[in-house]
């Protein structure tokens, strides 16, 4: 039985947890793309959630994003990391562009 990586990871503060999506296709255009050359992934799927940031005068604010979420995010946001051989991001709230529906 495997368990989720959401379930093992607590993101502090306003950081998030994101499984990038893969890129499904191999080839374009009849030509084979080597990993090397490929982009990195700005899409992910949300796996985790902080509590949230707290402001200066010691308000907790809530994250807007929940585990589930499919998001965009910039290309060289964020600090890749390797848990139970899976590659996710840790990321700050605000590193997010865009929720997609």
């Amino acid at each position: 039985m495997t368990t989720s990586i959401g379930a093992k990871v607590a993101p502090l503060a306003d950081r998030v947890v994101v499984k990038p999506l893969e890129e499904s296709e191999q080839m374009r255009g009849g030509l084979y793309i080597p990993d090397t050359a490929k982009e990195k992934p700005q899409q992910g799927e949300v796996v985790a959630v902080g509590p949230g940031r707290t402001t200066d005068q010691g308000a907790l604010v809530a994250p807007t994003l929940k585990a589930g979420d499919k998001v965009l995010y910039g290309k060289y946001s964020g600090t890749e990391v390797t848990i139970e051989g899976e590659s996710v991001l840790i990321l700050r709230e605000s590193d997010v562009l865009a929720k997609l529906n």
